[in-house]
């Protein structure tokens, strides 16, 4: 989710769920460290629960950041053992990982100790000519003994060589059941899954067969009131979200301070586009914002140009 899941992103799906755990996205250990912290780690006091992904392989690159993230105040510190991109794979971290489960094993305890915030790890099923069912759970098993106790695990595998990133996200097929099993051999571990996931529905199968969680990417990025709209009455049994227009709503204050400080309309709204995805006008919504957004200048009146359509059809 990287480009995606800013914290922009993030302060618009807490609009809609107060209680899903939201992801920022990945960020490597030597940028946090050395890089713009306030830039790469800054998130709105109203987003939490929110982890920090990170990218890294060096264990005191990733002590060293995940102590820096626990003084930002972050919930969690997740490693990213699941990225198949080219970037990531010529920096020995992300899914080229998962052949080198002692490694893992040794960031994660290092990253353990770093700081009293929760640890997790994001892995695939395995990678390239792996056996799934013989090195999942062998990393499950060495990895938790580092001290994890919670994994999001990508149901697919990752093809590092031969697959672009994209490709990786759909070709390889998804093996659900396989994770389900890693929860029955290990009943301790929490264990979500990851990958494919487009409804609700689905996540709440997922959970009624034993799985811990779920965690939905591209469908919340793009449907995102279908997803999380109903998320805190039907998975954590709070009450009754937003609709829609509430959403918007709460949104305005974010975005006039945003606008404030030098921020420009599209940084906010180009993570909106989907908020009246299936809906009447849906279209309209999206062509102003996209089209109007990002003009010098552009402030809440486009917000509301978009807003206005949408309110007579819904009258």
């Amino acid at each position: 989710m990287m480009d995606w899941t800013d914290r922009y992103c993030r302060l618009f799906h807490r609009q809609i769920s107060r209680q899903a755990l939201l992801y920022t996205e990945m960020v490597t250990a030597p940028a946090v460290i050395h890089g713009d912290r306030d830039r790469l780690l800054g998130f709105d006091q109203t987003e939490h629960p929110v982890a920090l992904q990170l990218g890294g392989s060096d264990p005191a690159d990733l002590a060293e950041a995940t102590r820096i993230a626990a003084d930002y105040g972050y919930d969690e510190v997740n490693l990213n053992v699941g990225c198949p991109s080219d970037r990531v794979q010529s920096g020995c971290f992300g899914a080229v990982l998962m052949e080198r489960p002692g490694l893992v094993a040794d960031c994660v305890a290092a990253m353990i100790a770093a700081a009293p915030v929760e640890v997790t790890v994001k892995c695939r099923i395995g990678v390239d000519d792996q056996v799934p069912e013989e090195v999942l759970p062998a990393f499950l098993e060495s990895v938790a003994g580092a001290g994890v106790v919670r994994f999001a695990i990508h149901a697919r595998k990752a093809w590092l060589k031969g697959l672009s990133p994209k490709e990786n996200r759909d070709i390889p097929p998804l093996d659900y059941p396989l994770v389900m099993a890693m929860k029955r051999a290990f009943p301790a571990l929490h264990v979500s899954v990851n990958g494919g996931i487009t409804s609700l529905g689905q996540a709440e199968a997922f959970l009624a067969d034993g799985l811990d969680g779920v965690m939905v990417g591209r469908a919340a990025y793009h449907e995102p009131y279908e997803v999380l709209g109903e998320a805190d009455a039907r998975i954590f049994g709070a009450g009754a979200g937003p609709d829609r227009f509430e959403v918007v709503d709460r949104m305005r204050p974010h975005i006039a301070r945003r606008l404030e400080t030098g921020g420009r309309l599209h940084q906010i709204t180009r993570h909106m586009l989907g908020l009246f995805h299936g809906q009447p006008g849906a279209r309209s919504w999206r062509r102003i914002l996209s089209e109007r957004a990002n003009l010098p200048g552009a402030g809440l009146e486009v917000l509301d140009a978009a807003l206005a359509p949408m309110r007579d059809l819904a009258a």
